[in-house]
């Protein structure tokens, strides 16, 4: 389907691979969040990771004016809320006592990435302001011929929401968490900006690896070899094992082996071996760009104590100091990340129902929810194990 606005031409790509590669990121490369990048979601669709049957229909917005490439706006029809990471059971409950459609419904995010850095990708040389409301007129068109229950974005860029609030997205707030660097010169005088107690420990679980005779590498993009792709795989797949019920496998093999070929600029893994052995025990898989890095999957083959707070943490936070990225962001969930230096930080979805009563309900009780989400954030900052000045 096709329309032309205004002397734009809107049309919907079920699949990326319907969109050129370099189209797709001359706009994607301009905000700095490989997640959205044309490779990584090429590589969620050819594995089979997001396709019908795992309940992501993808339905790209693309946006050209005389026929160059815009605007594009990645999007997937959801009948469920699986790996979206924002926990929305509550809203569910409340359409299906009123009688209101819920699902499907329209979601914008990288998918099983709860990484915040979600937004439009409009090219800089157009006006976004009128961008901004066509696509949103047409979200709300599409959504009322699809009979969906509502247009979401979850995990999205924090300057982006006051910007969409305007074109009437509510703001849901959720707890993450951040590392920042002030600057530091080196991990020791990062170190120094936490409280005594918390030194030790930090020091005692380092040299407790040591004794262990277990020493880590940090390896980067071509650094990387080819066969610990699928090692990666099989650490993320027995660390979601022992989740239970709990689990979030959702990458398979292919997905994993496949960033080999595609995303390696922008991979970097923390790997642990035994003194003396060539074989990994444990591994950390971590996305970086520009000054930002993200920590994503994490197992190990050998349990050692503490060894997990070394790869997913002090490692990295030590080649971020290293290497001048200014902001780590670890991954959802775990309040020992608080008592190791990350501050709890708001990360936000923003939604639109269709149902003109369902908006007012979630528009009315969200501003209370955010304010209970805001309270166990300042809780939690209050946890961190910071010098008092």
């Amino acid at each position: 389907m096709t329309d032309i606005l205004n002397g734009y031409e809107v049309s919907w790509a079920e699949s990326i691979l319907r969109v050129d590669k370099e189209e797709w990121n001359d706009l994607a490369s301009l905000i700095n969040f490989p997640f959205l990048e044309w490779d990584w979601l090429r590589l969620l669709e050819e594995s089979g990771c997001v396709c019908l049957a795992t309940g992501w229909l993808t339905a790209h917005m693309l946006v050209r004016y005389e026929g160059r490439l815009v605007a594009a706006v990645p999007l997937y029809v959801r009948d469920q809320s699986d790996g979206e990471f924002i926990f929305d059971r509550v809203w569910f409950e409340v359409a299906q006592k009123g009688g209101i459609t819920y699902y499907p419904k329209l979601v914008g995010m990288s998918p099983y990435t709860p990484a915040s850095g979600y937004r439009f990708l409009i090219a800089p040389d157009v006006n976004a302001g009128n961008i901004m409301r066509l696509v949103c007129q047409t979200l709300d068109r599409f959504c009322a011929v699809n009979n969906l229950g509502s247009s979401a974005f979850n995990f999205v860029d924090p300057n982006w929401t006051a910007e969409m609030e305007t074109y009437g997205y509510a703001t849901w707030q959720h707890q993450g968490y951040l590392w920042g660097n002030h600057d530091y010169k080196n991990f020791e005088q990062w170190l120094g900006t936490l409280n005594g107690n918390r030194r030790k420990t930090i020091r005692r679980e380092r040299k407790a690896l040591k004794a262990e005779k277990v020493r880590v590498e940090i390896l980067v993009g071509d650094e990387i070899p080819d066969e610990y792709f699928s090692l990666m795989y099989k650490c993320y797949a027995s660390t979601n094992d022992k989740f239970g019920v709990w689990s979030c496998k959702y990458l398979n093999e292919s997905f994993f082996n496949g960033l080999s070929k595609s995303m390696r600029k922008n991979l970097l893994f923390s790997v642990a071996f035994r003194e003396g052995h060539e074989e990994p025990i444990a591994m950390s898989m971590f996305v970086f760009s520009g000054d930002q890095i993200w920590g994503r999957y994490w197992g190990c083959f050998e349990e050692v104590r503490f060894l997990h707070f070394e790869l997913c943490y002090y490692a990295p936070i030590e080649w971020a100091i290293d290497n001048n990225i200014n902001f780590y962001d670890p991954g959802m969930g775990g309040e020992h990340k608080a008592r190791r230096g990350f501050l709890s930080s708001p990360c936000y979805s923003l939604h639109r129902f269709s149902d003109s009563s369902m908006d007012l309900t979630f528009k009315t009780y969200i501003l209370e929810v955010n304010t209970l989400e805001n309270g166990y954030i300042n809780e939690m900052n209050d946890m961190m194990p910071i010098v008092k000045s």
